[in-house]
């Protein structure tokens, strides 16, 4: 299967690439959020091999593809610069669609995932070179100091430097993808403010002018919001330079017309304003920081973990490049999420200690070393802390107790780096500081843990898997509930068997477990859906209830890792009934053979059953 060209058909046919907002993804299909939906072609899109099917619901365009469905996504978003979202709500709408009402909260909700998407290209650069920079710090300092004083070090430094001093052409580039823009257009003119030309005068000093109009002498290098002012008016200068010139001379003269005026524009009028808005920017954080700094890094590093499930702690992100090209450290976000990280580990550690089963316990400890050492916290989060409800005080606690500390103490980060203690020379001098932080988040949210307790829930300690021993070829039903036809359905995909024949249950338990022996080869994060290939071979996927992944997994309990061995009946999701009904939301849960491997395989569609009861 050649899956940049199966990408590529696909986005013709649903009207190409200016008429799609975003593409986002479920277990089973790409899901297109499209600008006029008359121009998708369904009948094109059935015929391509590899789509099993095309519904149309709930505002968005879907195209079904099972197992081809990553690596064809991944081409869109990756070989085609198609907008990809994380998430199926988050609101991408072309700034120039009417159909949404203008509210505070929608223009808030489109300036921060205008900026979270901008600069979320950057992020991993920012990182390499942060942590390069470290690594250079760490010769000098325990190596050979004179090393600073080489070719070598002037080079690698070059390398190192290069993510922060044209962090505005990455996030030119990263805004414009998100508008729909031409991405060089917009580098081009982010690039004109780091150019020899203009820095040269800037160095000078000297008065200068642009056609009679002055230009500031600033220097922009390691500067974010220009860049961000730039593409916006680049964006928009594109579309009007596309309808007033003649389609003959359109290659010609769009470029030109757009690279001109706002590259002019950064100069005299968006440079200028992007400086100021960010030095704006940065004087409130300092401001925080001088008055009620350990009070903000505190209260941060407590709310992280409900940030983190929300998807807030993203938004975050650009202000912390912000900070770090003005002032030059960071003393509230990097340390704020560090410690959230730490304090997510010493509650896991405290859940440990007082759990009773030996495997769990050996679980958690992993977990918990995975928070403190690689930064991972999402784990915790909800395999740990969440599902035992009273250790996220312990977290809260921890966090806000080293938050506290880590800004008494004066913890300022210098570089970007990750959130965990590997990055620790990231703080440079102020790392002394940042490690009593950490130590008094990781013993806070222990002990508050260990005091508190658990809450002892079916889905932590009590359930168990079913004690049945079964072949190797068995299917079992994943629940408790009632059996219903896969073509009385509520869902096209299903009902019309585009995924394969199966079952579906209306479920009378709040656990949904493995069908079958096997490898738990698929589990998404958001909980509604996993699938089990099965020790002969035969894939299954289970999907809990219809349009369920837009609640980006509120009301799911993942209790197993994507990659485990399981049995018939061990479980695998808890799923929150009583929440997930009153939303609206159809809990239907279907078991489907995706691959039978050629086998004839006739599954049971009548009747009551009780979970492990064999179906085929």
């Amino acid at each position: 299967m050649n899956y940049k060209t199966l990408a590529s058909d696909i986005v013709k046919n649903v009207g190409g690439e200016e008429n799609i907002q975003v593409v986002n993804h479920c277990m089973t299909r790409l899901r297109f959020k499209l600008k006029d939906v008359s121009k998708a072609d369904k009948e094109a899109l059935e015929n391509l091999n590899g789509v099993l099917g095309v519904v149309y619901a709930g505002e968005q365009y879907m195209v079904i593809l099972g197992q081809h469905l990553l690596p064809t996504y991944e081409s869109i978003v990756k070989d085609l610069g198609i907008n990809g979202g994380e998430t199926i709500d988050e609101n991408l709408d072309d700034t120039s669609q009417k159909s949404e009402k203008l509210t505070l909260k929608s223009l808030g909700n489109k300036f921060i995932g205008y900026i979270s998407a901008s600069v979320a290209p950057l992020i991993p650069g920012l990182v390499a070179g942060g942590m390069l920079k470290v690594a250079l710090l760490l010769i000098v300092t325990f190596m050979d100091a004179s090393f600073v004083k080489s070719n070598s070090y002037i080079l690698l430094s070059a390398i190192a430097d290069a993510p922060f001093y044209f962090m505005p052409i990455i996030v030119a580039y990263g805004a414009s993808t998100k508008l729909g823009g031409t991405p060089v257009y917009s580098m081009i003119a982010a690039a004109a403010l780091l150019h020899g030309n203009f820095t040269g005068l800037v160095a000078a000093g000297n008065p200068i002018d642009l056609f009679g109009i002055n230009v500031p002498l600033v220097s922009y290098g390691t500067s974010l919001l220009p860049a961000l002012l730039l593409a916006y008016v680049a964006y928009h200068l594109e579309r009007f330079f596309n309808k007033i010139v003649p389609g003959i001379f359109r290659s010609v003269f769009v470029g030109m017309g757009t690279i001109l005026v706002s590259g002019v524009l950064g100069y005299v009028l968006l440079g200028p304003i992007g400086n100021i808005l960010g030095k704006g920017i940065a004087n409130v954080f300092m401001f925080l920081n001088g008055t009620v700094g350990p009070l903000a890094v505190g209260a941060l590093a407590a709310a992280l973990p409900w940030m983190v499930m929300a998807g807030m702690h993203t938004a975050l992100a650009p202000f912390m490049t912000q900070l770090l090209a003005n002032p030059g450290y960071d003393a509230i976000l990097r340390p704020a999420f560090i410690l959230h990280n730490m304090a997510e580990g010493g509650s896991s550690l405290g859940v440990a200690a007082r759990i009773k089963d030996k495997q769990l316990r050996s679980e958690y400890i992993s977990i918990a070393i995975g928070c403190i050492v690689a930064g991972v916290a999402e784990p915790a989060i909800y395999g740990v802390n969440l599902k035992y409800k009273k250790p996220m005080y312990g977290v809260m606690a921890g966090g806000f107790v080293g938050g506290v500390i880590a800004s008494l103490l004066g913890a300022k980060v210098y570089v970007m780096g990750y959130s965990n203690i590997l990055a620790l020379p990231i703080f440079k001098e102020t790392i002394l500081a940042i490690v009593v932080a950490i130590v008094a988040a990781i013993i806070t949210s222990a002990v508050v843990t260990f005091v508190l307790g658990i809450e002892n829930t079916k889905a932590s300690e009590k359930i168990k898997p079913i004690q049945t021993k079964y072949l190797d070829e068995d299917i079992v039903s994943v629940s408790d509930g009632k059996l219903v036809n896969l073509e009385d359905v509520k869902d096209e995909t299903f009902s019309s068997k585009m995924l394969g024949e199966g079952i579906a249950i209306d479920l009378d338990s709040d656990f949904v477990c493995s069908p079958a022996n096997g490898t738990l080869t698929t589990l998404f994060p958001t909980g509604h859906a996993f699938g089990v290939v099965t020790e002969t071979g035969v894939e299954l996927l289970i999907h809990i209830g219809i349009n369920t992944v837009d609640l980006k997994g509120e009301g799911f309990s993942i209790l197993a890792k994507q990659g485990d061995l399981v049995k018939a009946g061990d479980p695998i999701i808890k799923v929150d009934r009583t929440k997930i009904s009153k939303l609206g939301y159809d809990l239907t849960t279907m078991l489907i053979i995706t691959d039978n491997k050629g086998k004839s395989i006739d599954l049971k569609n009548i009747g009551q059953v009780k979970l492990g009861t064999i179906l085929n």
